[in-house]
C-alpha cells in the first residue's frame, strides 16, 4: 500500500469516528404534560409547548380566529417533558460523554435517570453537561420541567426596588417578541426548542474554532484557525488542511489549551457583497491527527475573505456612519428582520433561504437582525452568506430597561460567549449591536414619569444600562472575538428621532411617519445619516387575510377576525388617515387591500430615494421591516404566506443598483443619477418626456448632458416644473425618464407624477394579456394603466406596476396559471 493511499485510508476511518460522535436524542419518543396533571402526550422535539398541545388537538391553532385569546393561560402552567434512550456497552466505553441541549426555553430543570444535573434559565444559551457517570448501559431517562417563564419573570422583578417597564419580559433571557408587540401575537412558549444530543469523545475536545483573518490582499490571504481544545493527555498532535495540503504541529498540555494554527491562501476569491460581485464562500477542512497518526477530530470550516470597516468620521454636519467593505464605502440598502414565526421550530431551511433570496432579489445588500427576536438558525446566516447579505446582529435586548444585578450579567456574558461564538464566522455579519432602542426608551419614553420613580431610581437605570450595553457586552466581546470582527455598536438608534442629533449622527429609527402622523413628504426633510428603521403598515395578501381564518367568512374591516390580526391599536385609524391624504378610500374590501398596499409602497418609495439622494451624507437606508411571524396587518414587505406585498415590489425598483430620481420642491424638479455598482459610467445622458396618459408625447425635453463620471451620486440642471406642464395639466401627464450611458445603453429609467394619485383623471384601460409561454405572459394596454395588480397563485416578477400604452410588458410566472385576474388603479376610483 503506497503512502497516498494509507494517507487517504486514515482520513476516511477518521472521519468515519468522527460522524459516531454525536448522537441526537431529539428523534427519540419524547412525551410532554401538564406538571399538574397525569395525562402524558407525544411531543415532537425540537418545539414548543403550544405546537406539541396543537398536534395533540389540546388548543386550536392561535393564528386563526380571536384563539390567540384562548391560549394565553399556557404561559402560567408548568410542562415536562420526558424521553427514555438506550445505551450500548460501546457507547458506555468512551472516555467521556456529554449532554448537549442546544435550546432550552426558558426557565428548566435537567433530569437524567432522576438526578438532577442542571437548573436553566435563558433560552439562548447551549447547555452542556458531563453525564458518562450517570449513564448506565440500557434503558435511560432524561425528564426536563419548564417553569412558567411568567410567573418566574415576575418573582425576578420583586427584587428590583422600582417598577420596570414591560415587567416581566424585561426579566427573563427568552425572545421578547413572544410578550406580544405591535405586530405580532403574545404566545409565550416554553419547551424544547432546539436539538439535544449526546456527544461522546476521547483524549481531546475541540470548542468553536474561530476564522481570524489576519491580513488580505488580491494575491495573498494570512489567516489562522484559533481552537480552544481540552485534552486528556499532554503530547504532540498535528492539524491537516484539506487533506495533508497543509500541516502544523503543535503541543498539547493536560486541560485546555488555545492554539493559533496559521494558513496562507494563495490568489484569494473575495466575498462580495450583493450587487458587487460573487459572494465567494470558501471552507477548510481541518482534521487533528495524535503523533502515532490516529486521526481524533474531523471538521469543515466555512468562511469568507471580506474587509468591513464602521466609520465614523467628524464633518461639518456632524458624524458619518456608514460600511466601508473591502475598502470601499458601501451604500447599505435593506430592511429589518423579525422572526419568522411566533413558533421559531416551525421556520424550515427552504424558508430562510427563500426569504433572503427575496431579499437580494429586490436588491438589498443588509438586513438588521431586530433585538427583540432570537438569534436566528445557522441557515439563517448560511443564507446570507450565500446571497451577500450583510448582518446587522442586534443582541437580544429590546425598548425596555435590565436589570443589572451581578447573575443576571453573568447569564448574558454566557450567552455573548455562545452565539457570538457560532457565529463568528460568517462573512455575512458586519456588525454586532448591543439592543433596539433602549437608549431611546430610557431618554425618550418617559417611564420615569409613569411610574414615579425617585433620582436615584433613575440614576440605577441609567447606570444598569451603561454596565449591562457599555460595559459587560463589549468586553466579552473582546475577549470572544478577533480583532477583524469586533465592530459594536451599542444601540440602535443612537439618539431618538425628536431630536436635531438622530439625524446628523449615529443611525436613526424616524417615526414621524406613522407614529407621528407626519405625511409621507417630511422624508424628504427627515433624512439622517444611516436610516436604519422606519415604516409604514400594510395589509397582507388577500390569500393571507383568508388564512386567519379556520373557515370561511365574509371578508370586511369590521370583522372581528380581521381587527384581531391588528396589533398596534391605533392602525386601522392611521392607515385611514393616510389612506384619504393620498387616494380615493374603498369601501369594497379586495380593493381596500390593494390601495393598503399601494399606500404602504407609496410611503417607502418617498423615504428610499430621499435616502439615496442624500448620499454621501447619507449612506444606508433600512426599512422596517421585511417578514411577519404570522398572518397580520404590519409593516412587512413579504406577508406570512411568503407572497410579496407592493410594498417588495417597490423596494426592487427603488433599490435598483442604478436610478434616476426626481425631487419636486418650490416649483423646481431636481434630477438626481445614482449609481451603487461598481463601474463607473462616462457621459451620461438624461432623455426627458411629458406624455399624456393616452400615451401622447406633449414635449420632448433636450437631453441634459453631463461629461463627469457617474460614480455614486450625480445632480442634473434643475428644471422649472412650468417650463414642462402647465398648472392645469398636472394630474393629466406624466414626466418618463430615461438615464443613458455614452453608447445608449440604458442605464435607469423612472416616472415623475405630479399629482397624488386620488387626483390623477385616469381613462379605463383595456389591459391585453398575451401567453408567450406555460410560465410567462406579455401585457399590454390602451391607455396609462396605473399600478396594475396581477392575482392568481403564484409569484409574478413583477407587479403592483404602472403599464404605460405603446408599450408592453413581459412577466414571468413561478407556475403556469389558466387565468390571472387584475386590477389598476383606475377601478379603486369606481368604488
Amino acid at each position: 500500500m503506497n503512502k497516498s493511499i494509507l494517507l487517504a485510508f486514515l482520513f476516511i476511518q477518521g472521519i468515519m469516528v468522527a460522524q459516531m460522535t454525536k448522537r441526537s436524542l431529539s428523534s427519540e419518543k419524547w412525551q410532554f404534560k401538564n406538571t399538574q396533571e397525569n395525562n402524558w402526550l407525544p411531543a415532537k422535539i425540537p418545539g414548543t409547548v403550544h405546537l406539541d398541545l396543537m398536534n395533540n388537538r389540546m388548543i386550536p391553532d392561535p393564528f386563526k380566529d380571536e384563539n390567540e385569546k384562548k391560549v394565553q393561560w399556557i404561559e402560567n402552567e408548568d410542562w415536562e417533558y420526558q424521553t427514555s434512550f438506550n445505551i450500548s456497552s460501546k457507547e458506555l466505553n468512551n472516555e467521556h460523554i456529554d449532554l448537549v441541549c442546544n435550546g432550552l426555553d426558558t426557565f428548566s430543570e435537567i433530569y437524567l435517570n432522576e438526578k438532577l444535573l442542571k437548573k436553566t434559565d435563558n433560552m439562548f444559551r447551549k447547555w452542556e453537561i458531563p453525564v458518562k457517570e450517570l449513564l448506565k448501559e440500557g434503558n435511560n431517562e432524561l425528564r426536563i420541567i419548564f417553569r412558567s417563564a411568567v410567573k418566574e419573570g415576575k418573582e425576578l422583578a420583586k427584587k428590583v426596588p422600582f417598577t420596570m417597564p414591560e415587567s416581566p419580559r424585561s426579566f427573563v433571557r427568552k425572545a421578547q417578541y413572544q410578550f406580544g408587540w405591535d405586530w405580532g401575537p403574545r404566545l409565550v412558549t416554553a419547551g424544547i426548542w432546539k436539538d439535544v444530543n449526546l456527544e461522546f469523545w476521547n483524549k481531546i475536545k475541540v470548542g468553536n474554532i474561530q476564522f481570524q483573518q489576519h491580513s488580505l490582499t488580491n494575491t495573498l490571504a494570512e489567516v489562522s484557525f484559533n481552537m480552544e481544545i481540552f485534552a486528556d493527555n499532554e503530547g504532540e498532535y498535528t492539524a491537516w488542511f484539506n487533506m495533508n495540503k497543509g500541516k502544523y504541529s503543535f503541543y498539547l498540555k493536560k486541560g485546555l489549551n488555545k492554539i493559533a494554527v496559521p494558513y496562507k491562501i494563495k490568489n484569494p476569491k473575495i466575498w462580495q457583497p450583493n450587487g458587487w460581485g460573487k459572494s465567494q464562500l470558501l471552507a477548510t477542512r481541518i482534521s487533528l491527527l495524535t503523533a502515532r497518526g490516529q486521526i481524533i477530530y474531523d471538521t469543515k470550516v466555512s468562511y469568507g475573505l471580506r474587509t468591513v470597516e464602521l466609520v465614523q468620521e467628524k464633518d461639518t454636519a456632524g458624524k458619518s456612519f456608514y460600511f466601508k467593505v473591502n475598502g470601499k464605502p458601501l451604500y447599505a440598502k435593506g430592511t429589518n428582520w423579525i422572526p419568522g414565526d411566533s413558533f421559531s421550530p416551525r421556520m424550515t431551511k427552504e424558508k430562510y433561504h427563500q426569504l433572503i433570496k427575496d431579499a437580494k432579489d429586490a436588491n438589498m445588500n443588509m438586513i438588521r437582525v431586530w433585538g427583540g427576536g432570537i438569534y436566528e438558525d445557522d441557515e439563517f446566516y448560511k443564507a446570507c452568506d450565500e446571497n451577500g447579505i450583510l448582518v446587522w446582529q442586534d443582541f437580544m435586548f429590546a425598548g425596555s430597561f435590565y436589570p443589572a444585578d451581578e447573575s443576571f450579567l453573568n447569564n448574558v456574558k454566557e450567552e455573548i460567549k455562545d452565539q457570538v461564538g457560532r457565529l463568528q464566522n460568517h462573512p455575512s455579519i458586519a456588525l454586532w449591536c448591543g439592543n433596539n432602542e433602549i437608549d431611546e426608551a430610557i431618554v425618550n419614553w418617559g417611564y420615569q414619569k409613569q411610574f414615579k420613580y425617585s433620582k436615584q431610581d433613575s440614576l440605577q437605570v441609567w447606570k444598569d444600562y451603561k454596565k449591562l450595553f457599555h460595559d459587560v457586552i463589549p468586553n466579552t466581546l473582546q475577549t470572544t472575538l478577533t480583532p477583524d470582527k469586533n465592530i459594536y455598536w451599542p444601540s440602535s438608534p443612537s439618539v431618538g428621532w425628536g431630536h436635531k442629533e438622530s439625524l446628523t449622527q449615529g443611525d436613526s429609527h424616524y417615526w414621524g411617519v406613522w407614529w407621528g402622523e407626519q405625511p409621507f413628504e417630511i422624508y424628504n426633510e427627515k433624512v439622517g445619516r444611516f436610516m436604519s428603521e422606519y415604516g409604514f403598515q400594510g395589509m397582507p395578501g388577500v390569500e393571507a387575510v383568508k388564512s386567519m381564518f379556520s373557515g370561511t367568512s365574509d371578508l370586511s374591516l369590521q370583522n372581528p377576525v380581521i381587527k384581531a390580526h391588528e396589533k398596534n391599536t391605533r392602525g386601522w385609524e392611521i392607515i385611514g388617515k393616510y389612506m384619504e391624504r393620498d387616494y380615493k378610500v374603498p369601501s369594497h374590501f379586495v380593493k381596500y387591500n390593494y390601495i393598503s398596499q399601494l399606500l404602504q409602497a407609496r410611503g417607502m418609495k418617498i423615504a428610499v430615494e430621499a435616502h439615496r439622494r442624500s448620499q454621501p451624507y447619507n449612506m444606508g437606508t433600512l426599512y422596517w421591516q421585511l417578514n411577519d411571524c404570522w398572518p397580520v396587518v404590519s409593516w412587512s414587505s413579504i406577508d406570512y404566506l411568503g407572497n410579496w406585498k407592493a410594498l417588495h415590489y417597490q423596494m426592487k425598483r427603488s433599490f435598483e443598483q442604478q436610478a434616476i430620481l426626481t425631487e419636486e420642491k418650490d416649483g423646481i424638479l431636481n434630477f438626481y443619477a445614482v449609481n451603487d455598482g461598481v463601474k463607473s459610467f462616462n457621459n451620461i445622458t438624461l432623455e426627458m418626456r411629458i406624455l399624456n396618459f393616452q400615451g401622447k408625447v406633449l414635449k420632448q425635453v433636450m437631453a441634459v448632458s453631463k461629461a463627469e463620471v457617474l460614480e455614486n451620486i450625480l445632480q442634473f440642471d434643475p428644471v422649472k416644473i412650468k417650463n414642462l406642464i402647465s398648472e392645469s395639466d398636472r394630474n393629466k401627464v406624466f414626466l418618463q425618464l430615461t438615464l443613458k450611458d455614452k453608447y445608449g445603453g440604458i442605464l435607469a429609467v423612472n416616472q415623475h407624477f405630479f399629482s397624488k394619485p386620488k387626483e390623477l383623471q385616469l381613462a379605463k384601460p383595456v389591459i391585453n394579456i398575451k401567453k408567450i409561454t406555460s410560465d410567462e405572459v406579455e401585457i399590454s394596454t390602451d391607455v396609462l394603466a396605473k399600478d396594475v395588480y396581477l392575482m392568481g397563485e403564484a409569484h409574478f416578477s413583477d407587479n403592483f406596476f404602472d403599464l404605460f400604452p405603446n408599450t408592453s410588458k413581459r412577466i414571468k410566472l413561478s407556475k403556469p396559471l389558466e387565468n390571472i385576474k387584475m386590477m389598476s388603479l383606475w377601478d379603486t376610483l369606481q368604488n
